[in-house]
């Protein structure tokens, strides 16, 4: 599959929102809608300004997922269920592991395929935190690349 990583502008969030939302739905099914709705805020409007934010495009310019890195931890990646497992994905990650020097990415310990998917990809669990950023408790585990 053609694509093209570029970095991500104010323009393109409300797109990068729905990746997410339908993301999300398609993937952290231990979520309560409760929880979904509280993050959707935070995530159109701090958390995006906070990471350097890559999108991936088709040749016909739309947008199939983004990646956001702070420092060298992936904050988050997320891909549109479409285009799922066409390695959109991976390309994201090796751009931020070989351009943005990432070395480590924490994952929800319930989306066992975001855990499988970056161990495959090199990442190792190292720890584990009871609950995740929001102080809510779905536990995470932090990943460094061996």
């Amino acid at each position: 599959m053609m694509m093209k990583i570029e970095q991500a502008k104010k323009k393109d969030h409300q797109k990068l929102i729905e990746i997410w939302e339908s993301s999300v739905r398609a993937t952290h099914d231990f979520l309560k809608e409760s929880d979904l709705q509280a993050l959707k805020p935070l995530i159109l409007n701090q958390y995006f300004d906070a990471v350097d934010l890559k999108c991936v495009r088709n040749p016909d310019g739309e947008i199939m997922g983004f990646c956001g890195v702070h420092g060298d931890n992936i904050e988050m990646l997320f891909v549109s269920p479409d285009v799922r497992g066409k390695g959109v994905g991976s390309a994201l990650v090796h751009h931020a592991i070989h351009v943005q020097s990432v070395k480590k990415v924490d994952v929800n310990e319930q989306n066992e395929q975001a855990l499988g998917f970056y161990q495959h990809l090199g990442f190792t669990v190292t720890s584990r935190s009871p609950l995740d950023g929001q102080g809510n408790p779905y536990p995470i585990l932090h990943l460094v690349l061996c």
